[in-house]
């Protein structure tokens, strides 16, 4: 019996597994970085945009923001919440990415070069997907079952 025949016959669906593993790495990802800004604001707060007011107090609380995200993203009833917060919180700190990357591009500092900023500038919506997969906001691309 093959690996999808099993899930079927145990009735639990591949695409729980998948959002399983999928929340674990995101907030794992979340919490890190959450840690990250609390504890090390320096780099974030060079590529925080000019007009961002009281910057060390907005990377604090967007540390808080990210480590309150994670943890949310295992509490069932905060589950959807969290999935919301943290795709917002995504689409929100982008201008920091792009202004990261367009520094590196005027000053060639930052010691992470192109081979890092496209490729994280281009995986933004896929951070904004995924967290609304966590969440349950959505199920693209998994089709709901029906209950027939």
């Amino acid at each position: 019996m093959g690996f999808a025949h099993a899930r079927q016959a145990r009735n639990v669906p591949c695409v729980t597994t998948t959002r399983q593993i999928l929340r674990a790495l995101l907030a794992a990802a979340y919490l890190a970085a959450g840690i990250l800004h609390v504890f090390v604001p320096r780099p974030f707060l060079g590529i925080t945009p000019d007009w961002v007011p009281f910057p060390a107090q907005v990377i604090l609380l967007t540390g808080l923001c990210e480590i309150a995200g994670a943890i949310g993203l295992f509490v069932p009833r905060l589950r959807w919440w969290a999935g919301v917060g943290l795709a917002a919180y995504a689409v929100c700190v982008y201008p920091a990415n792009v202004k990261h990357a367009l520094d590196f591009i005027e000053t060639g500092r930052g010691g992470l070069g192109l081979w890092y900023h496209i490729p994280r500038l281009a995986f933004q919506p896929v951070i904004v997907w995924w967290a609304l997969f966590a969440g349950r906001v959505i199920d693209w691309p998994f089709p709901r079952r029906s209950a027939t």
